[in-house]
């Protein structure tokens, strides 16, 4: 009976507390958790180090209590809100006052939202959309200077952790991939009305500009392999028979898209073994590789495949050199095969059937 009655009193101070802020009752649902303390608010703020031409993405507005110190500071705030409530709250906090021409509201779910320009992010995010929203920012062009986020203490900890670390794990690595992350500070549950069951962390995001030059999906793809089991060598790891049949599968289909012969007694087990091997990951777990071991492991599958697109244009390029039996032949095979390097197979294709119809007119 008392803890029945600890909660209950709990709960009517939640009520009573949000009565008092103007009687909107707050969906901790939908994440609704507003930040109270205006020393914390101020030093978020603070981190951002907004300047007057700036224009300022908020997700996730609340009652306001960001959004007005923002309208002050920077020349025009965008607030993405989910609860037509919390928006006309925001309106008429503003309403009146000459910040509000520099407010514009977008209503809806934000990751359903196209992004506009802005030039940095200062939110307080619901916690359901971290992950996807970060991604979101990340993918967005152009470039913004950076974000300040609130984030649960534990994602922003695993944003930030270390090769080696307990919480390393995909999330850590893409994200360090594409952005420098920095844990500003904690902030504790008190802070919120109504508290939430967790703690906070901010964090700050400056985006990679220009972003590294990889294939990001091949990236991904490799990331979630080997951090399945990030305790397991990449050669325990890559010998799962669902890895194994689904890496065959695309190896075939690439091939045949790009008329590459397979050989009869090809394996793939082998195949994937010798590149681990050569590269010198076959004993090397996900938890303690960073960012510079992956690209490496993604910058040798990029030569094995430019190898396969080699050996197909020599042998194109030796049948076309044999039908027209010109002097210029050694020239332009050079010019194919350097195009082939540095491109695509395509790209190379189309430009070698622009060669031989070149060698057949002279």
């Amino acid at each position: 009976m008392p803890k029945g009655k600890s909660v209950t009193s709990s709960r009517r101070r939640e009520r009573r507390e949000q009565k008092n802020a103007g009687g909107v009752m707050f969906n901790t649902g939908l994440g609704q958790h507003i930040l109270k303390n205006p020393l914390i608010v101020n030093s978020i703020i603070d981190k951002a180090a907004l300047r007057p031409t700036d224009v300022v993405l908020e997700v996730g507005p609340g009652t306001g209590n960001m959004t007005v110190k923002l309208l002050e500071k920077a020349k025009k705030v965008i607030a993405c809100e989910l609860d037509p409530r919390l928006v006309a709250e925001l309106h008429k906090r503003v309403q009146g006052t000459p910040q509000a021409s520099k407010l514009q509201v977008v209503v809806g779910d934000v990751l359903k939202t196209d992004l506009p320009f802005f030039d940095a992010c200062v939110a307080n995010l619901p916690y359901q959309i971290s992950s996807p929203f970060v991604f979101k920012l990340l993918l967005h062009r152009p470039f913004f200077r950076c974000a300040i986020l609130m984030f649960q203490r534990e994602f922003a900890l695993r944003l930030v952790a270390k090769p080696g670390d307990k919480l390393y794990c995909r999330l850590s690595i893409n994200t360090q991939l594409l952005a420098r992350v920095d844990h500003l500070m904690k902030v504790g549950k008190n802070n919120f009305r109504p508290p939430p069951k967790v703690e906070s962390s901010v964090v700050r995001i400056e985006p990679r500009n220009p972003p590294p030059p990889i294939n990001f999906q091949e990236w991904d793809g490799l990331v979630r392999i080997t951090f399945v089991r990030k305790n397991k060598t990449l050669s325990a790891a890559f010998k799962s028979s669902a890895v194994q049949q689904l890496l065959e599968k695309n190896y075939r289909i690439h091939c045949s898209v790009h008329n590459i012969a397979v050989p009869e007694d090809f394996s793939i087990a082998d195949k994937i073994q010798k590149i681990l091997t050569d590269t010198g990951f076959s004993d090397k777990r996900a938890r303690s590789m960073d960012i510079d071991d992956f690209i490496r492991c993604c910058v040798y599958k990029g030569h094995w495949r430019r190898a396969a697109h080699r050996g197909y244009l020599e042998n194109l390029m030796h049948r076309t050199c044999t039908a027209c039996n010109s002097i210029w032949c050694s020239r332009w095979r050079l010019l194919a095969l350097a195009h082939c390097y540095m491109d695509s197979m395509q790209k190379a294709s189309i430009f070698l059937r622009q060669i031989k119809k070149r060698i057949l007119q002279t």
